[in-house]
């Protein structure tokens, strides 16, 4: 296996603004795997409910949100899945591959109309599919560089900048394609967009990436091999004995599923936490360092709990309680989708000036997670407004859209790469790579929490369900203002 210095050496080290021209693939692989996501998910939730007549599945409301928050729980989890294989079996390389392709046939099945056999097809391809692309794009991105570059930040910066611009765009084309034609042929503009990713990320490969990600950091032996393929068939057949059962006995149906996976959302990240903390392999103080990441966690858990809503409950607000109408124009609902990105890209390099400026006079981590919750709050409390002087029934204003997006967006930036700096320096030092997976579980919690939320949303007023959970976030920021000095004592020297 090379070392880290034959790879590092292996990789043409300028080329894309002064960074390894590896970067240049990486960039453009995540910025089209990221345009063909969220252009499918922009408008993936109104192809759900939308009447067959439009060219719509005619789901109800709550089960087409319930399926959406669903579906991201499991597209993040399977991330857990992917770097797994990518270090055990095919290497990070390979493994992306596999996941564009997937990715790609995931798309290409909403593409055709065939209902909600093609519909959860999909899905499945697409959870697995990103699974194995998203994490170890990253990871490629990482060994190119030598641990004591310097510019190791500001290469993660820039592709970083790669996830956030395809995510802005994608909402704009799919969604004014979707708008112009039908749902199908916008589910066509994100296969598209995938197969100019992968193109990009194949062509010239050898020559871009050199050695990095080529091989599994830790591959299994024969041994090993032999005793998973039997677990994994012998799993198969398992769930697939189960699965006829419960369809013989009619217990499975849309929302028996959802209710299963929102158990496993919530079981994934406690079962992977108590793991961690009863090892031996993980130090006493470190465990002071996990018990003060379960605040965080939780945090971090209503947080996304609200972000997440803007593609699923606030997604379907948009288009059916907010005035899109500016004068013969109507603005696509999915468009609103490009708020979050956008906000990110404009306001990132503010807040990291920000954080740079204040040096260690700037607030504490667990200061900052609690003001996220805040901004998290605020952006649901103040959508009771509009909601009672609409009366429930009059369209609303999009500036009080745009409005809510922007203050979640604050509170993302105060959570969001605060928490990763924070998970990676938390991580007992056996466990660095599966804490990061714990820190990614939050939103699998969140989403899986979601699905449930969404069925509430139809049975109480909007000004109830805003205000509750808007009043939880800002309650929990309250509580972790309090917890704040208990937090930090048991981080210890960590900041």
């Amino acid at each position: 296996m090379a070392t880290k210095e034959e790879i590092v050496k292996s990789v043409p080290q300028t080329g894309f603004f002064g960074h390894p021209k590896g970067l240049f693939s990486l960039f453009f692989t995540e910025f089209w795997e990221r345009f063909s996501y969220y252009g499918m998910k922009a408008i993936l939730i109104y192809f759900m409910y939308d009447t067959v007549q439009n060219g719509g599945l005619g789901l109800d409301k709550a089960t087409a949100a319930s399926i959406m928050a669903i579906y991201g729980s499991l597209v993040y989890m399977s991330g857990i899945i992917g770097g797994w294989i990518a270090d055990r079996i095919l290497g990070t390389r390979r493994t992306i591959f596999w996941g564009g392709i997937l990715i790609i046939l995931g798309h290409l099945s909403l593409a055709i109309p065939g209902g909600l056999t093609f519909l959860f097809a999909s899905m499945i391809l697409i959870i697995l599919g990103t699974g194995l692309l998203k994490p170890n794009v990253s990871s490629v991105v990482g060994d190119m560089y030598a641990e004591d570059d310097t510019r190791r930040d500001a290469g993660f910066n820039i592709f970083y900048m790669g996830i956030n611009a395809g995510a802005f765009i994608s909402p704009l084309i799919v969604g004014a394609v979707q708008k112009e034609y039908n749902y199908h042929v916008g589910f066509s503009i994100a296969a598209i967009g995938m197969a100019i990713g992968l193109f990009m990320y194949t062509h010239k490969q050898k020559q871009k990436l050199g050695l990095a990600g080529l091989e599994p950091k830790n591959p299994l032996n024969i041994q090993e091999r032999n005793s998973i393929l039997k677990k994994f068939i012998a799993a198969v057949i398992i769930v697939a004995v189960l699965v006829v059962i419960a369809a013989m006995s009619g217990m499975l149906s849309i929302g028996s599923v959802v209710n299963f996976f929102t158990v496993i959302g919530l079981l994934a990240p406690i079962a992977v936490f108590i793991w961690m903390f009863t090892s031996k392999k993980t130090k006493k103080e470190e465990k002071s360092h996990l018990l003060a990441y379960i605040p965080l966690f939780i945090t971090s858990t209503m947080f996304w709990v609200i972000q997440e809503q803007g593609s699923t409950i606030l997604a379907a607000y948009i288009d059916t309680r907010t005035d899109l109408t500016m004068g013969s124009f109507k603005i696509p609902a999915a468009w609103f989708q490009s708020l979050n990105p956008l906000f990110i890209i404009t306001m990132a390099p503010i807040f990291a000036w920000i954080w740079v400026r204040m040096g260690k006079r700037q607030p504490s981590t667990p200061i900052k997670f609690a003001f996220s919750l805040l901004f998290a709050g605020v952006s649901f409390l103040i959508m009771i407004i509009p909601a009672i002087t609409s009366g429930g029934k009059e369209l609303i204003s999009p500036w009080w859209i745009v409005l809510s997006f922007f203050l979640v967006v604050v509170g993302e930036l105060l959570m969001s790469p605060v928490g990763l700096s924070a998970t990676t320096k938390l991580a007992p030092a056996a466990f660095a790579a599966q804490t990061m997976s714990l820190w990614f579980l939050t939103s699998t919690a969140a989403q899986a929490l979601n699905a449930q939320f969404a069925k509430l949303f139809a049975k109480i007023t909007e000004v109830q369900y805003f205000g509750y959970l808007g009043g939880a976030s800002v309650l929990l920021f309250l509580v972790m203002l309090i917890l704040s000095p208990w937090i930090s004592k048991k981080m210890g020297n960590i900041r």
